[in-house]
């Protein structure tokens, strides 16, 4: 049983945590891979847009199976 207070961390959750941290290098791996040769200052604009957009995206997602937890 969670005591109060005890963060939730169910298996899904940290899957899709991995899968954002992945994507901000992976992505613009690929897109270099595909487009060509990218300045490091593209590479790191677009890292972390992907983080941050996948940092809301997960919050959104995951955070009322958070709340609904008992």
């Amino acid at each position: 049983m969670r005591k109060p207070g005890e963060p939730i961390y169910l298996r899904i959750h940290l899957i899709s945590l991995a899968l954002v941290i992945m994507a901000t290098v992976a992505l613009p791996r690929l897109v270099e891979f595909f487009v060509g040769p990218l300045s490091f200052g593209t590479r790191a604009l677009a890292g972390l847009g992907i983080a941050v957009a996948g940092g809301i995206a997960l919050y959104l997602r995951y955070n009322p199976s958070a709340r609904n937890e008992p």
